[in-house]
């Protein structure tokens, strides 16, 4: 389970959100949002790591992660506007580079099919400089079956996919909820109405100004 107690974050000397309570228990589809500006993206890389926290407190499984950052890491994927991807490399040697950094080494054909899976037959072999950004972004996503981490932390996962794409992955947010997985997300799509999913709007956690 993730916890954030009394979370505060600020970009340079502002204050974007403070006083921010927040508990994913396995089966939770989290949608933050709140105007450009607000800390939406923020919220997530300070939750990830990424980013300083002013105040407060994130918690796995009821301790805090800063006592052992490690075991927190090797329970969360991270995906932010940025794909995290070498151009130079191909879809295959990309995701397999990425696993090697998590210490995971799956077989060729594992990584076949997870490629498979997000759409990509074909494109296995392609260095990604020349691939559209739509298809980047499905190498990106594939990592989320790859690495098979129970936290999702992923800042506008939708951009660049296209109308299938966003059926499908809106699909397996659903499915990776309602497998006991924990999802906390920000998007600028309308997501279809679903029993699971719920909304943090940052706007409750402005820093009230004094009169």
């Amino acid at each position: 389970m993730l916890s954030l107690e009394n979370l505060a974050v600020e970009r340079g000397d502002f204050r974007l959100f403070e006083d921010l309570n927040l508990e994913l228990p396995p089966g939770s589809l989290v949608q933050v949002v709140g105007p450009n500006g607000a800390g939406k993206t923020s919220l997530l890389a300070a939750v990830a790591g990424l980013l300083p926290m002013a105040s407060g407190r994130v918690c796995w499984n009821h301790r805090e992660v800063k006592l052992d950052r490690s075991i927190f890491a090797a329970n969360f994927s991270y995906l932010g506007h940025a794909a995290g991807l070498k151009a130079a490399l191909t879809p295959l040697e990309n995701l397999q580079f990425l696993m090697a950094l998590r210490d995971h080494q799956p077989s060729i054909k594992a990584v076949m099919q997870a490629l498979a899976e997000i759409g990509l037959s074909g494109y296995e072999h392609t260095p990604l400089i020349n691939l559209s950004a739509g298809q980047k972004r499905r190498v990106a996503l594939a990592r989320l079956s790859m690495e098979a981490s129970p936290l999702w932390i992923l800042d506008e996962p939708f951009t660049a996919i296209d109308r299938q794409g966003v059926v499908e992955l809106e699909q397996q947010l659903h499915q990776h909820a309602e497998a006991g997985g924990m999802v906390l997300f920000t998007t600028h799509h309308e997501m279809t109405p679903n029993r699971l999913l719920q909304v943090l709007d940052l706007t409750h956690f402005r820093v009230r100004e004094n009169v």
